[in-house]
């Protein structure tokens, strides 16, 4: 039922209006209430696009626009997780497992480790061979995320000698398999 719809049916039992089809009165009702439709629609989508929870468009981009940088995202869902990550951050929240919840929540396959030196982080990508795509946004992001009076180290993986020994590499294999060396770093 639309607002037009509404109005009428409030009205009618006054019997002071003539709301038979047409008339002046149906008429203006009818105007009233596609302005009124309209304000809802509207209504709708701000207060959809008003809660991280719900928001698709609109709201997501605003919301970005608080962050230095636009978190490294994929989908709607995961847009509102990065960014629900980023609002969680506080003056207080720089311990290891906050850094790296906010690392996750952002998108980022990363994960920060304590080295032995104090002041020393190093960052490494599990389940990732060589270098991440899009490591300049990600490097950027991570960057922003730990506090700034830590030194950090970015690590890759790549095919150790020891692996090479463990799968039976030999360099007659890799030579037979057309490996470049880029390719035969990767070759996990």
């Amino acid at each position: 039922m639309g607002s037009g719809d509404q109005l009428r049916t409030l009205l009618r039992p006054l019997g002071v209006y003539d709301l038979t089809p047409g008339s002046l009165s149906d008429s203006e009702l009818e105007a009233l209430g596609r302005g009124l439709d309209g304000v809802r629609g509207r209504l709708d989508d701000v207060e959809r696009e008003g809660s991280l929870a719900t928001a698709e468009g609109e709201g997501l981009d605003r919301l970005e626009a608080l962050f230095a940088r636009t978190p490294v995202h994929y989908s709607t869902e995961l847009r509102r997780q990065a960014i629900a990550a980023l609002l969680r951050i506080s003056g207080d929240c720089f311990t290891l497992t906050a850094i790296n919840d906010t690392i996750s929540g952002c998108g980022i396959n990363a994960l920060a480790l304590e080295k032995g030196r104090f002041g020393y982080i190093r960052v490494i990508f599990p389940n990732v061979i060589g270098i991440p795509e899009g490591f300049e946004q990600i490097r950027d992001i991570i960057l922003d995320i730990i506090p700034c009076h830590l030194d950090v180290e970015f690590y890759f993986r790549y095919l150790t000698w020891a692996e090479c020994e463990a799968h039976g590499y030999t360099w007659a294999i890799v030579e037979g398999r057309s490996y470049s060396w880029f390719e035969f770093e990767m070759a996990i």
